[in-house]
C-alpha cells in the first residue's frame, strides 16, 4: 500500500468507526442538527494531526533540519503548514520559513512552455545553485541573506534580502511545488530534509450515479477562495483548472510517495461548505460561456449535498483550513 493510499485508508477507517462514512451520513448529521457538532470532531481530529506531524518533526529535529511542504493547488498547504509550525513551537522547536517564490532565476533565464509563454512551475525556473548554497551555509551555522524576488521587473535582489541564521532549535520550513522533488535540492543531504505532502484526499462514497471528486473538492475550494480574494471569477477559475492540473500532474504527483508524513486536509464538513458559497456562484455561469457544462457538473453533485447553514458557518474556528477558502482565518 503507498503512503497515499494507506493515508486514504486511515480517514475512511476513522469515518467508519464515528458512523459518517457516506455523503447520506453526512447529510443526516446535518439535517438531525449536529452540524456543529460535527466541525468540532472534525476539527479537533485535525488538530491531532499537526500535533502528530510537529512530533514527527521533534524527533527528527537533531538530523532533519529542513521542513519542505507541498500539495497540489487548494489543499490547505498555506493553513496547514502554519498549524504544524505552531505545534513545533508547543514542543520548543523555533521555526522559521524561507519563501521558495525569492529563488526564481532572472527573467530572462526562465524557460518557456510550447506556447513561448514563461513557464513559472518549471524546476528550471528556480535558481536550484543559491537555494543548495544557502541550505548548506544554514546547516553549517552560517549566517545567509535570503534574496527577495522583484516580480515586477523579474529580477532576484540579495541587497533588499533579509540575513537568516539557523540557532539552537531552529527549524527551516519551505513550502512550494517542487518541495517533494530531490532535484531541487541536489547538493543537500537528503536525510537532513523532513518532507510533508498535503492535500484533500479523501471523498466520501454516495448513493448511484453520486460523482464525489477530490479534484473536483479542490475546484470548489479554488472558486470560493479566488472569488472573495484574488478577484477570479469562477469561470476564469474552470477554464484555467485543466492547466492547473496538468502542472500538479507534471511537478507534484510524482514525488508525493517521497513525504515523510502525509497530510489529508480532508474535512466531513467541507462539501456542505463549500455548497453554500459555490452554489450561487456556479449559477451565475451562463449557457453562453465554455465553462458552463462544468459548472453544470459541479452543481448536479452539490445537489445531493446538504448545505451547512449561516449559524453553523459561524462556528468553524478561526484557525480551520476552510478559513483559508471562506475568509475569516486568524493564523
Amino acid at each position: 500500500m503507498t503512503k497515499i493510499e494507506s493515508a486514504r485508508q486511515e480517514y475512511a477507517d476513522w469515518c467508519k468507526a464515528i458512523g459518517i462514512d457516506t455523503i447520506q451520513k453526512v447529510n443526516e448529521a446535518i439535517l438531525a442538527g449536529k452540524g456543529i457538532e460535527l466541525i468540532n470532531l472534525c476539527e479537533a481530529r485535525q488538530e491531532r494531526k499537526y500535533a502528530e506531524a510537529a512530533n514527527q518533526i521533534y524527533w527528527r529535529r537533531n538530523e532533519s533540519r529542513i521542513v519542505m511542504m507541498s500539495g497540489p493547488s487548494s489543499s490547505g498547504k498555506t493553513s496547514s503548514s502554519l498549524r504544524i509550525a505552531q505545534q513545533c513551537r508547543v514542543l520548543g522547536l523555533n521555526p522559521k520559513v524561507i519563501e521558495l517564490d525569492n529563488y526564481f532565476v532572472d527573467r530572462e533565464f526562465t524557460p518557456k512552455d510550447e506556447n513561448g509563454e514563461y513557464d513559472y512551475e518549471a524546476l528550471e525556473a528556480m535558481n536550484i545553485k543559491l537555494l543548495g548554497e544557502n541550505l548548506n551555509d544554514l546547516l553549517a551555522g552560517k549566517e545567509v541573506t535570503i534574496p527577495r524576488f522583484d516580480f515586477k521587473n523579474g529580477r532576484s535582489l540579495l541587497e533588499d534580502g533579509h540575513k537568516m541564521r539557523l540557532e539552537q532549535g531552529d527549524i527551516l520550513f519551505m513550502e512550494g511545488i517542487h518541495a517533494l522533488n530531490p532535484a531541487l535540492t541536489p547538493t543537500i543531504d537528503q536525510s537532513r530534509i523532513f518532507r510533508i505532502y498535503i492535500s484533500a484526499l479523501s471523498a466520501l462514497p454516495g448513493g448511484e450515479k453520486v460523482h464525489n471528486s477530490t479534484t473536483d473538492k479542490r475546484l470548489l475550494r479554488r472558486i470560493v477562495r479566488d472569488n472573495r480574494t484574488r478577484g477570479i471569477s469562477p469561470e476564469d477559475n474552470i477554464l484555467r483548472w485543466p492547466s492547473v492540473r496538468r502542472g500538479e500532474n507534471r511537478n507534484i504527483f510524482p514525488y508525493e510517495e517521497n513525504a515523510d508524513v502525509v497530510f489529508n486536509s480532508s474535512t466531513l464538513y467541507d462539501v456542505p461548505l463549500l455548497k453554500y458559497y459555490a452554489e450561487p456562484l456556479l449559477y451565475g455561469i451562463s449557457e453562453a460561456s465554455p465553462a458552463y457544462e462544468k459548472a453544470q457538473q459541479l452543481l448536479a453533485f452539490l445537489t445531493k449535498i446538504t448545505a451547512l447553514k449561516p449559524a453553523e458557518i459561524a462556528a468553524i474556528p478561526p484557525t480551520s483550513i476552510m478559513r483559508e477558502f471562506i475568509g475569516g482565518q486568524t493564523l
